[in-house]
């Protein structure tokens, strides 16, 4: 984590402590701070499917376009999932860059943002999307052109939305992931 990303850290941990210890609540970013007592540290469902599509997008773009030229190439199932699990970590981080940048952030500090929001929500992304898609027979040997194919990869990016959505609850609430990003997009916007 960067030295602005861990001053952040640092000032938010210690107002919250702060409002804790004199009685006063301090909102998380864009008011998504409950009372904690759905279980998901207060952080609404709304707020981590949000932050959930925007990890899956990310995700989304650097799969398919990893699968795309993995097929093109004529390459195995295993490097081309590898291909495809890299480039959906770059595209999730670099949407997170982006929107951090725009909101003022150096790019070191970005870097450092995007890593700690967005590490956590794509590994499991990624974890379950491709393990769905292994466990659907024929989907990896199916062709770009197979319906197969494109079925196997929506029903794999619905369950890891379904599976990721309260991982990310779980650490907005926690002022952990996205909450981080939210801050600085708010922030600067």
């Amino acid at each position: 984590m960067t030295h602005e990303a861990l001053a952040y850290h640092h000032h938010s941990r210690q107002d919250t402590r702060a409002g804790h210890e004199h009685g006063t609540h301090h909102a998380a970013p864009h008011g998504h701070h409950g009372s904690g007592s759905d279980g998901g540290g207060g952080a609404s469902w709304s707020t981590a499917a949000k932050a959930t599509l925007h990890c899956l997008t990310g995700c989304a773009i650097g799969e398919v376009l990893g699968m795309v030229i993995g097929t093109a190439l004529g390459w195995g199932n295993a490097p081309t999932m590898v291909l495809a699990i890299v480039l959906a970590f770059f595209f999730g981080y670099s949407l997170t860059l982006a929107a951090v940048v725009r909101a003022g952030l150096s790019l070191k500090a970005a870097i450092g943002v995007a890593l700690a929001a967005d590490t956590l929500s794509i590994a499991v992304m990624e974890a379950v999307d491709n393990g769905v898609i292994l466990l659907v027979p024929g989907a990896m040997d199916a062709h770009l052109t197979d319906g197969l194919f494109w079925g196997a990869l929506a029903f794999g990016f619905l369950v890891a939305f379904l599976i990721t959505t309260p991982v990310n609850k779980w650490l907005i609430g926690r002022g952990k992931g996205h909450a981080v990003v939210h801050q600085y997009h708010h922030a600067g916007g």
